[in-house]
C-alpha cells in the first residue's frame, strides 16, 4: 500500500506546516475505534485534565478526557502506528526512518467538553528541525467547527512563541500565538491531519449534544532523537530494520493485528 497523501499535500506539509486526508480509515475502522472510546469510558478509564483555571483544582463541570500513553490501555490503538498505511504515509512527510514518539486520547463530552489551548508541541520536545517530527490527529467522531474541531495556524511553524503553564489544565502548557490566522479542520470520522511538531494547533469546546474524541500520535524521525535528552521515545520500532513488529516492546507481535483488533471490536459491540 502507497501512502495516503498526495504530491500536493507532502508540499502543504512541508510549506504550510499541515495537511490532511479526509478519509484515511474506512467505515468499519471508525465503527471500532468509536467502540474503543465507549469502553474507555464503561472502564472508567479517561482521566479529566481540565481545572477551575488554577492548574490544578479539577472542574466538575468542564471536561478534557485524556489518556497519555495510550498504547497500555487499548491493543487496536497499539496496532495502528504499525499499519502500512500509517508507515507510508508517515515516511512520506518526515522521512522513512522515525519511531512512535508519544500516544494519546483526548474525549470531549458533549456540551461539557472544553478544548486544549495552543501549543506548539516543540515547546514539549525541542527538536532543531520541527519538520522531522509530526503528530497524526485522528477524528473518531466527525470533527466540526461547531463540535470544538482541531485548528492550526498554518505557515510558522519555525516561529517559536513563549509557553507557559495553562491554568486551564492540570499539566499541559500554552502559548498566544496570531490566532487571527487560525484555521479550522473540519474531517469526517476516520478523517487525519497531519501537522509538524513546530505549528501551532488548539481545540475548541464541543456545543453539540454528542460527544467527540481524536486520537494523535507523534512521530519523531530517528536523526531528531538525539536533539534534546527528553526525546526518548515509546520504544516502538516501526521501520525496518530495527522493528521487530512489537515483539520487543510489547512482549508479543502486534504488527498486522490491526485488522483482527477492528473486527473483535466490532463483534463484540452492542447490536
Amino acid at each position: 500500500m502507497t501512502a495516503l497523501v498526495s504530491q500536493e499535500q507532502i508540499e502543504q506539509f512541508r510549506t504550510r506546516g499541515y495537511c490532511a486526508v479526509e478519509r484515511f480509515f474506512d467505515e468499519r475502522e471508525v465503527a471500532a475505534m468509536q467502540a474503543e472510546v465507549a469502553r474507555w469510558q464503561h472502564e472508567g478509564l479517561l482521566k479529566n485534565v481540565r481545572t477551575e483555571g488554577d492548574g490544578a483544582s479539577h472542574s466538575d463541570q468542564k471536561q478534557n478526557l485524556q489518556i497519555c500513553p495510550l498504547n497500555p490501555a487499548s491493543p487496536l490503538f497499539r496496532a495502528m502506528p504499525f499499519e502500512e498505511k500509517v508507515v507510508n504515509t508517515v515516511g512520506a512527510l518526515i522521512g522513512e526512518d522515525f519511531v512512535l514518539h508519544l500516544d494519546q486520547t483526548f474525549v470531549k463530552p458533549g456540551r461539557h467538553g472544553t478544548g486544549t489551548n495552543w501549543h506548539q508541541d516543540n515547546a514539549y520536545f525541542k527538536i532543531n528541525d520541527p519538520l522531522m517530527g509530526t503528530a497524526m490527529w485522528i477524528a473518531v467522531h466527525d470533527a466540526t467547527i461547531a463540535n470544538g474541531t482541531l485548528r492550526v495556524i498554518p505557515d510558522v511553524f519555525r516561529e517559536q512563541y513563549e509557553h507557559g503553564r495553562d491554568p486551564e489544565s492540570d499539566h499541559h502548557i500554552r502559548c498566544y500565538p496570531p490566532e487571527e490566522n487560525a484555521v479550522p479542520i473540519e474531517v469526517p470520522a476516520g478523517g487525519a491531519v497531519f501537522f509538524c511538531y513546530g505549528t501551532p494547533h488548539a481545540t475548541g469546546a464541543n456545543n453539540t449534544d454528542h460527544e467527540r474524541a481524536g486520537v494523535a500520535f507523534h512521530f519523531l524521525h530517528r536523526e531528531a532523537i538525539g536533539d534534546n535528552p527528553n526525546n526518548k521515545p515509546l520504544g516502538t520500532e516501526l521501520v525496518p530494520p530495527h522493528t521487530t513488529g512489537g515483539e520487543k516492546e510489547y512482549g508479543a507481535r502486534v504488527a498486522g493485528t490491526w485488522s483482527r483488533e477492528v473486527e473483535k471490536l466490532i463483534a463484540a459491540a452492542p447490536a
